[in-house]
């Protein structure tokens, strides 16, 4: 668009050119300007549309990695955005729209990854833009970013890579983050020290005190004040004139080289007493050590110093102003320095990693270097002579590095024994426990396959991997313990018996003999495990005669057929029959033709007028089972008179024939069957052996087929065994059968592992043989037979090549010649002529073996500890110098304190005769000292350790068991460790004080006691008699458990502890009937004598019996059956006349048809037994009710009931179970009934009635076993403890004991001394014979004993004990005994110390780190001792370093009480150290109150917030310009309380008016102050208001008091303890 609106412009331009110019302009305008115009609009036109490029597109290729394509698309648009053609664009421009890739493949994932370098330092964001930058005030620090480098790499050998590879599997790391840049810190002083001593003793002298810097300045912040602040001393003036001169001395030049023999005579020949002696000795030294010589290379040289004589204004004068007797020693001997050399690096080792791994760290690899030339003089050490760095293996045939994984053998066999609980522990005894139980393994650790295909060929090859070193798995451990399952045996569940068969053959298929059995049979309802065998015997035989294998059964009897076909009178039924085998089952007639036909059965159809008799019942139930001596089974029927006979006509039979009976069982009682003992064990058969085979590991198997026996004997009921031919031999079972043999399970290990390499570390003096071992674990034990373990697992043995451990020392050979400083130099200084004095020597140092052979010094510095030293102070005696010979040892202590030791020394050469040698005060020969007194006590040091039980056999408290195996409870004992200490205090060995070196105390470790439940109880009664119920048992709480016992089971709802088991249960609708008895005949209430008929009652017995397979036989109580099916026991009846139809008994109602609906009948019959005489019709023959729901007709359901608890076998603790639930048919009034109503209906049955459930074992907690005690944690002192570990094997689950989780104990160690070498303090700067300049500095090494905390000093000890102890001192090998120091000169300025290092100050907001590293500073003060000389004075320095574990620190000002108008304000750190520099100046308080201008008036004083106010009682009298004019007093009125009890109510404030009150202004005590002054100084009008308003509320109390008390007596007025004495304002009257 601009360039749309530009080229419009310049069209507008020339148009208004064109109205003003000449018409040739136009056209010369028009025809050049054309051209120029086009194409700038042609430019322009261009210039509008640019090419727009998309994304790349995923690259594509048929192989993985370089070689890729990947395009995108490219679009001419206008720069506002709209697409246009592509001819728009300049094609020269067009950018590339294919471009080579790298495909990146799922596998690349292994070879790639994002390497993410360190965030770099925080930058304020302002840095990136400086015009942006504002500024303000800092609260919180200013924003940053930090910035890092994230880079793809190729994981092999860390080369660069396309980002693109990374980005395809892990989005790439963040590049930049927010920080937070803390706000500036200022310099953190601390406070002053107190004053040093004056300078000067005399006259005017200076002191000074320092501070020191806690926290430098930081990010910008304020600098440091100065450390040192000075003030001027002044006392009486000095009696002497004082020295301005001091005589100093310079520092040591460098040690040179004296000159050579030639270049000292050069001009000047003089005798030189020291190169005579050179030259003599020179051809005498031992070559050997000149090669052993070769690292160290020592030159003895000189080194001067200059001495000068300083003014005190720090000018140089002439020597003689300082006036000193003896000058200080100006040369001495040193050593030349030498650098250390070293060699060039050697090559870099290999790398230690031989292989490729993308998990496991990387290896490393070395190069050394050798000494060449070792440092002497203090040259610069030498540097360390071995390099390492990590590394990884190169190159393309790099293998994989060996994986480790765990391997574990087979799982035990399962044991329920160890879930038995305490209440079940008597269980433990019983044999074929099942359920729930536990089973355990063990691992190892095997080297990993990774090539899956040699494993596999491995395993057909039988071959198993090698164990090796747990400590190679790194992974979680494998389970070691789970649970189980033994399936539990199911019982054999069998039907009631059937009723007695008839008395058959033994065999059908060959009878012989008379003789033959009756038989009875059951069935298997539930078949058990192991098969039929585990079941009682199925049938039961009687031995009886005749038997039959065939016999005819009446079906029915037909009708009754009148002889010679009369219509009435006797006549007989013929049966209707079929032929039946033994089992009841019909055959072909043609079989019973042997068997004996039934008969026709006489009966009669009564004529008119004939006695009618109804017809026989059914025979009752036998009333014995069997027959024998005393019992004899009998059946009853019976029939009734249903009308009796007119006269003349067939009459009645007598009651006797009215009822039969018959003999029944009539079969002996005495009954046999066969009994099956137990299968025996498979025994393989020998007939089938060739298909015998032993199994395989990998479980390939063909097992063997063998046979079992067992017993089988004929038993008599009650009786016992009996012959047996006395059973049946057809119903015999089987006494073999075939099985299979299991099969077999050979013992499979593992191959040896590698045997252990040796130990080829070297310990001092250490040269005895080790061992090496080799194990194998067993990973399958042998079963069934099979092939059984090998006796050895572990073997070890010597190391078959013993390493020889080289032991190496110092060899240090005798010291050289002292030498001194050169003739030259020292001979111009006293006794120069007498070759004498301080000087060096050398000696030669080589490595030796243990046996004395000479080896490379390099290993005497890898394994001998610190070497020698090889110079050495040494004294040539001058002339008049005493020599003795050096001290003896001690002598030995020959009894306890009051015994001294001695030592001695002699005179050396011709110093005994010396006189000033003989002084035995300066020079003694003897020296003493008391022999120590060696009292030894013993204290206890540390807490007592964790009770610890005993190894080994444990006692048991009280008579508890433990559970488990692992020892866990019981009297153990705590120990604590002794220490002991001699007389000084010091820690000694334990050994001194002669008794154990543990305080041991007993301990009990409570064992746990688990929840005890009673036996089960028995199980209740079926809650329904007819249908399902439920029956319950329970068990109930003994004892409560305690000390982590298992828990007891959820409580109920009374706390009882109560545990139940519901299951449901069936009973059997038909297991109690109501047996009813034939009615009775008829008894007519009105009798006719002549007819004997008419209307009665008639009635029968009806009595409750239980059912059984023989029918009822046993009357029970009648409520076990039910009582609303119970029959009725009476009925009113009519008895026929003579004439009278006569009917038969109505037969039982049809069933309704279902659904019910009142639409519908049900119907009964009844057929005519005698016809009426004539003109009497009989009644109806059927007769019909209508169906109603739930009255006579019924709907009939399956309903199932809930589910019971889950049932385990009586022999197991918990597992898999099983709950059941019942089926029941209950009609539609809601009452159970007999399952057969629905049965009969076929009503659909889809439920489950049983299904599998699990009861959760309660598994108790279970630790490995302590692992042996760890090595002591420290190796002497009084905080070393040994540990020992267990871990947690199986975590408690239900209801099982819980964890106590203690898997660490810990005892005490022996207490032993902890021996260091450790420097004394250093002596004071000392500079020998002048005043000041530079000197040295000294301190000694000792050997000291500590209890090995870093807080004990420790106590200076023989030098002796520290003897195995390598010298070094903080770790520093490097003992330095002595120190070039300065002694300032007077008037000197110069600078302190090195002060301590600070505590640690982290960078904090808001008390939070911001993340960056604390600092600690360090400083050295400056010190002036005389004024003049401070423009001499160096600068104040600090020194800071970086430090972790610091802390974050708050400022906060601090203020003091008030004294007058001034107090003091302080900053404080939250430590409590008093600070400047830490707190903000802007919320600094004020420290100064004083009002200006001050307040003069009179009772006025300057308040805290600097303004003039009145003191307390009296108010302010202000001016019209609000300034305090004067102070009036206020008249006070006091009231006083009952308590005071004054007369005189009327006090004046007035009487001491500057009298200070503590309280508050405005009340005080019982007072209350009113202001009743105005600004102008008079009365305000409440004062009178409130006076007139008091006396009135006075007058009506007082009166109130009388009335309500009516007797003289003293008034109590206790509302008044609670109000405060009034003081009003009054205008001068005393008696207001």
């Amino acid at each position: 668009m601009r360039l749309r609106r530009k080229i419009t412009a310049s069209l507008r331009c020339s148009r208004n050119c064109a109205v003003s110019a000449q018409w040739i302009g136009v056209v010369l305008t028009l025809v050049f300007g054309t051209r120029n115009v086009k194409a700038e609009a042609d430019e322009e036109f261009q210039s509008v549309y640019v090419w727009k490029p998309g994304s790349w597109g995923r690259c594509m290729g048929e192989e993985c990695g370089p070689g890729g394509v990947q395009t995108r698309s490219v679009w001419c648009a206008h720069v506002e955005g709209w697409t246009t053609l592509p001819t728009n664009c300049k094609p020269s421009e067009r950018p590339e729209n294919q471009q080579n890739c790298f495909k990146v493949c799922d596998w690349h994932k292994d070879l790639y990854k994002w390497q993410v370098g360190e965030w770099s330092k925080c930058l304020p964001v302002a840095s990136r833009n400086p015009s942006s930058r504002v500024m303000s005030e800092c609260l919180k620090g200013d924003e940053g970013i930090q910035t890092r480098d994230v880079t793809c790499i190729e994981k092999r050998n860390g080369a660069a890579a396309e980002d693109v590879i990374c980005d395809y599997f892990e989005t790439k790391p963040h590049i930049e983050q927010a920080c937070l840049i803390p706000c500036p810190q200022n310099c953190v002083v601390t406070g002053f020290t107190s004053w040093s001593e004056c300078t000067k003793s005399c006259g005017v002298g200076l002191k000074h005190r320092i501070r020191q810097i806690l926290v430098p300045p930081l990010y910008g912040g304020e600098p440091c004040p100065n450390l040192t602040e000075f003030r001027t001393c002044t006392f009486n003036s000095c009696d002497a004139e004082e020295s301005i001169y001091s005589l100093r001395v310079g520092p040591w030049s460098a040690c040179s080289l004296p000159h050579t023999r030639q270049t000292r005579q050069v001009g000047k020949r003089v005798r030189d007493p020291e190169a005579r002696e050179l030259m003599k000795k020179k051809r005498n030294r031992n070559r050997q050590i000149r090669q052993d010589t070769k690292y160290f290379d020592v030159l003895i040289g000189y080194q001067t110093r200059q001495v000068t004589c300083m003014h005190r204004n720090g000018k140089t004068a002439a020597l003689s102003f300082c006036k000193q007797e003896k000058l200080p020693i100006t040369f001495q001997s040193c050593v030349v320095p030498k650098d250390c050399l070293t060699s060039e690096w050697s090559e870099w080792s290999p790398c230690s990693k031989t292989c490729y791994s993308t998990t496991s760290t990387k290896g490393f690899r070395t190069r050394t270097s050798s000494i060449k030339q070792f440092p002497v003089g203090g040259g610069k050490e030498c540097p360390s002579l071995e390099e390492k760095e990590p590394c990884a293996p190169q190159g393309e045939g790099v293998p994989p590095c060996a994986m480790y994984s765990w391997r574990t053998r087979e799982w035990s066999e399962c044991r329920v024994d160890m879930l038995l609980s305490q209440q079940d522990r008597r269980r433990g005894n019983q044999t074929s426990l099942c359920g729930g139980g536990i089973q355990t393994r063990e691992f190892y650790c095997v080297q990993a396959n990774e090539n899956p295909i040699s494993h596999q060929n491995k395993h057909k090859e039988k071959e198993v991997e090698k164990p090796v070193a747990n400590t190679l798995c790194t992974g979680p451990t494998p389970n070691t313990t789970q649970l189980c399952q033994i399936a539990c045996p199911i019982e054999c569940e069998v039907s009631p018996w059937s009723a007695w068969g008839p008395c058959t053959y033994e065999s059908c298929d060959d009878p012989q003999g008379k003789k033959g059995f009756k038989l009875r049979k059951r069935q298997i309802v539930n078949e058990p495990t192991g098969g039929a065998g585990n079941c009682p015997h199925l049938i039961e035989a009687i031995p009886c005669d005749d038997p039959s294998c065939y016999s005819w059964e009446v079906v029915r009897l037909g009708e009754c057929s009148p002889d010679n076909d009369s219509k009435c009178g006797p006549g007989v039924q013929t049966p209707e029959v079929q032929c039946v085998n033994s089992n009841q089952d019909v055959v072909d007639r043609n079989l019973c033709r042997e068997a004996i036909y039934p008969v026709p059965v006489l009966c009669n159809v009564p004529c008119p007028r004939d006695c009618v008799l109804s017809k026989w019942s059914e025979w009752s139930s036998c009333s014995y089972t069997c027959s024998g001596k005393n019992t004899e089974g009998k059946q009853m029927r019976a029939r009734s008179i249903l009308a009796y006979a007119a006269e003349g006509a067939a009459q009645c039979p007598n009651s006797s024939a009215l009822q039969e009976i018959r003999s029944c069982n009539e079969h002996p009682c005495t009954v046999y069957h066969w009994q099956a003992g137990p299968w025996g064990p498979c025994i393989e058969d020998s007939s089938v052996a060739t298909l015998n085979s032993s199994t395989s590991w990998s479980g390939e198997a063909t097992c063997a087929v063998g046979m079992q026996t067992r017993k089988v004997i004929c038993m008599r009921v009650n009786v016992g065994q009996v012959g047996p031919k006395k059973c049946p031999e057809t119903v015999r079972p089987d006494t073999v059968r075939p099985c299979l043999l299991p099969c077999k399970k050979d013992c499979i290990v593992t191959p040896y592992s590698h045997w252990t390499p040796c130990d080829l570390s070297c310990n001092a003096g250490d040269d005895a043989k080790t061992m090496q071992s080799r194990h194998r674990v067993i990973i399958q034990l042998p079963s069934n037979g099979g092939r059984d373990c090998p006796d050895t697992l572990f073997e070890e043995k010597d190391c078959e090549t013993t390493h020889i451990c080289s032991n190496y020392r110092w060899k240090t050979h005798k010291w050289h010649r002292c030498q001194l400083v050169p003739w030259n130099v020292r001979q111009d200084s006293p006794g120069a002529h007498e070759t004498c004095g301080p000087g060096l020597q050398t000696r030669a140092i080589s490595c030796r073996k243990q046996d004395g052979g000479q080896v490379d010094i390099n290993n005497c510095l890898k394994w001998a500890g610190t070497m020698p030293p090889l110079t050495q102070h040494c004294q040539l005696p001058c002339q008049d110098d005493c020599l003795f010979t050096n001290w003896s040892k001690f002598s030995a202590c020959t009894g306890d304190c009051s015994t001294v030791q001695i030592r001695k020394r002699t005179f050396v050469g011709k110093s005994r005769k010396r006189e000033k040698c003989r002084n035995a005060q300066l020079f003694p020969l003897i020296e003493t000292q008391f022999c120590p007194c060696n009292k030894y006590t013993a204290q206890p040091v540390g807490n007592l350790s964790d009770c610890i039980l005993p190894e080994g056999k444990m006692e048991v408290l009280l008579g508890m068991k433990i559970q488990g195996d692992i020892k866990e409870c019981g009297r153990g004992y705590r120990y604590q460790a002794l220490a002991c200490r001699d007389q000084n205090n010091r820690l000694v060995e334990s050994g001194r004080c002669n008794r154990h070196a543990y305080i041991e105390e007993a301990c009990i470790i409570p064992c746990p006691s688990d929840c005890k439940l009673s036996e089960w109880s028995n199980w209740s009664r079926c809650s329904k008699s007819c249908g399902s119920g439920v029956k319950v048992r329970s068990k109930w709480l003994r004892e409560k458990p305690y000390n982590g016992g298992r828990p007891c089971p959820k409580l109920d709802h009374t706390n009882q502890a109560q545990v139940y088991e519901v299951v449901p249960c069936h009973s059997d609708c038909s297991q109690y009937v109501w047996i009813a008895e034939p009615w009775s005949v008829c008894k007519v209430s009105n009798v006719d004598l002549k007819d004997n008929c008419g209307e009665g009652v008639q009635t029968r017995k009806v009595r409750c019996m239980q059912n059984t397979i023989d029918g009822p036989i046993e009357p029970v109580e009648d409520y076990l059956c039910d009582p609303e099916e119970m029959p009725l026991g009476s009925r009113q009846c009519k008895l026929p006349c003579p004439d009278d139809c006569v009917m038969s008994e109505w037969t039982s109602w049809s069933n309704c048809p279902l659904p019910c609906n009142i639409s519908t009948v049900r119907e009964r019959s009844a057929v005519p037994l005698r016809q009426p005489g004539e003109g009497k019709p009989c009644p109806p023959e059927t007769e019909t009710e209508v169906c109603h729901l739930n009255r006579n007709c019924f709907h009939f359901m399956y309903n199932v009931t809930d589910w019971s608890t889950c049932q385990l076998s009586d022999k197991a603790v918990c597992g898999n179970g099983i709950k059941t639930r019942m089926l029941d048919c209950v009609r539609s009034d809601g009452k159970s009934v007999d399952l057969r109503f629905c049965e009969e209906l076929g009503l659909e049955k889809s439920w489950q009635m049983n299904s599998s459930c699990a009861v959760e074992c309660p598994v108790n907690c279970q630790f490995s076993d302590w692992s042996a005690w760890s090595a002591c944690s420290q190796s002497c002192g009084l905080t070393g403890v040994m540990t020992r570990k267990r871990t947690l094997i199986q975590p408690f689950q239900g209801d099982g004991r819980p964890c106590i989780m203690q898997l660490e104990q810990f005892k005490p160690c022996l207490i032993k001394p902890c021996y260091r070498w450790q420097y004394s303090e250093w002596t004071q700067c000392a500079v020998e014979d002048a005043h000041c300049g530079d000197g040295m500095k000294f301190r000694n090494i000792s050997c000291v004993v500590f209890d090995g905390s870093s807080g004990d000093p420790g106590q200076i000890v023989d030098d002796e004990l520290c003897a195995d102890v390598e010298p070094m001192v903080n770790g520093n090998k490097q003992i330095v005994l002595q120190a070039a120091c300065t002694v300032p000169c007077p008037g000197d300025c110069y600078l302190t110390e090195w002060s301590v290092w600070s505590s640690c100050q982290l960078t904090c907001v808001n008390n939070e780190d911001l993340g960056y590293d604390g600092v600690q500073v360090r400083t050295k003060a400056v010190i002036i001792q005389a004024m003049d000389n401070e423009h001499l004075c160096p600068e104040q320095e600090l020194e800071t370093r970086l430090c972790t574990g610091g802390s974050c620190y708050e400022y906060v000002w601090l203020a003091g009480a008030w004294t007058g108008s001034y107090r003091e304000v302080w900053c404080q750190r939250s430590d409590g150290i008093n600070v400047t520099g830490g707190c903000s100046a802007v919320n600094q308080p004020y420290a100064d109150r004083s009002c200006n201008p001050p307040c003069t008036k009179p009772h006025t004083y300057c308040s805290e917030s600097a303004v003039c106010v009145c003191e307390e009682g009296y108010t302010e009298v202000v001016t019209t310009d609000n300034l305090l004019d004067q102070c009036t007093m206020i008249p006070v009125l006091e009231i006083p309380s009952v308590e005071e009890k004054k007369a005189d109510v009327k006090t004046s404030r007035a009487i001491n008016p500057t009298e200070m009150y503590d309280n508050e202004q405005g009340h005080s005590g019982h007072m209350w102050f009113l202001q009743p002054f105005g600004a102008d100084g008079k009365l305000k009008t409440w004062v009178y208001g409130v006076a007139a308003g008091g006396f009135v509320l006075i007058i009506f109390i007082v009166s109130m008091s009388y009335l309500a008390c009516k007797k003289p007596k003293k008034p109590q007025r206790k509302q008044n303890n609670k109000l405060k004495p009034l003081t009003l304002a009054y205008d001068g009257d005393a008696d207001m």
